[in-house]
């Protein structure tokens, strides 16, 4: 809080500049729960409208004409109430059907504005799907724009398969900071390097990533913190550079990317477990967890990958790239396969 006691000495520009600040901070964080909490009422009042919409038509007492009327007779009582129209009325009914027999993901859904609940609802069929995404704009508090990307990139089937694909090392990393969401993704979509050509090298890749710092950063997630390109090592007598080299604030650790154009080869790994040691010998402080390595490339082959990992105890992510989207059902089928998998072999 800003401290008002009177004071004699005259305060200059600097000390002033930070009582300022200190006012503004206070500003910010009022109006941030003031919306927070007009944004609760709001969605717990489409919650109860939907609600005794559902209940209505459930018992063949109202129907669409009835819903009609009610969307007329608010806006002659009140026209300028908006957001009352038949269709959005039936859109509570569905929100309150969809949530109604969550108790997991009904509290998420008065933390986050009615145009991302309608974009969730309206495009997420499957439950684990919905609660990704509401968690994720609770998290890193997407924007309309950046909640579009993520679903348009079928985020959550990339981070699903994944999590699926994870080393040993990096499971305990993510479980012991308590991270519900994993940070990593199977496939990562660079549909912004419209300059990149078809047939390109490390370098290309490298700098065009860097030149779109801006939507690589919203690609991997907002709590990657961008440290260096072409990061120096010095090993012995000899200097190495780690292509990109990211801090993730909610892991505390470093995140080295190596890139790679071709084809995964299981010896891409020696390289890549080099520059973790010499991150935590010499980089790493000491309050921060061990650093994990994302080896990204061009094209992946799944059993080769698992079979290279099985052994590895360095926390390594190996991941492929497409600079075009992914048909969504393409990595839906991926993700159901590997469900079915899981699945016969827990009934061994």
């Amino acid at each position: 809080m800003v401290d008002l006691k009177p004071t004699h000495a005259i305060p200059n520009e600097k000390e002033l500049n930070s009582q300022f600040s200190e006012i503004l901070l206070e500003i910010t964080c009022a109006k941030a729960k003031a919306y927070q909490s007009v944004n609760k009422e709001v969605i717990t009042l489409y919650w109860t409208i939907g609600k005794y919409i559902s209940t209505k038509v459930k018992a063949n007492l109202w129907g669409k004409s009835v819903v009609q009327k009610l969307a007329d007779y608010i806006s002659n009582k009140n026209p300028h109430l908006k957001g009352y129209s038949q269709r959005n009325l039936w859109r509570m009914k569905q929100f309150y059907e969809i949530y109604k027999d969550s108790e997991k993901l009904s509290p998420l859904v008065s933390q986050i504005s009615w145009t991302h609940n309608l974009i969730i609802f309206s495009r997420c069929k499957q439950a684990e799907e919905r609660e990704f995404y509401l968690r994720l704009i609770i998290k890193e508090k997407l924007s309309k724009r950046e909640l579009e990307r993520h679903i348009n990139t079928s985020s959550f089937e990339r981070v699903m398969l994944a999590d699926e694909g994870l080393s040993a090392a990096i499971k305990t990393i993510v479980n012991t900071t308590g991270e519900s969401l994993s940070p990593f993704k199977d496939t990562y979509i660079f549909d912004f390097l419209d300059d990149l050509p078809q047939q390109h090298k490390e370098k290309d890749l490298q700098n065009a990533l860097i030149n779109g710092l801006k939507s690589f950063i919203l690609e991997l997630g907002k709590d990657f913190a961008f440290i260096g390109q072409n990061y120096k090592v010095e090993v012995g007598h000899s200097d190495f550079y780690i292509d990109l080299l990211f801090f993730h604030r909610e892991l505390s650790c470093l995140v080295c990317f190596e890139l790679k154009t071709e084809k995964f080869k299981p010896q891409h790994l020696g390289q890549l477990n080099f520059y973790l040691e010499a991150l935590d010998q010499d980089v790493k402080k000491t309050h921060e967890n061990p650093s994990i390595g994302i080896l990204l490339c061009g094209e992946k082959d799944d059993e080769v990958v698992k079979y290279s990992l099985n052994r590895s105890l360095s926390p390594t992510v190996i991941s492929d790239y497409k600079t075009k989207l992914i048909d969504k059902a393409i990595l839906q089928e991926k993700l159901h396969e590997l469900k079915n998998l899981f699945n016969s072999q827990s009934d061994r």
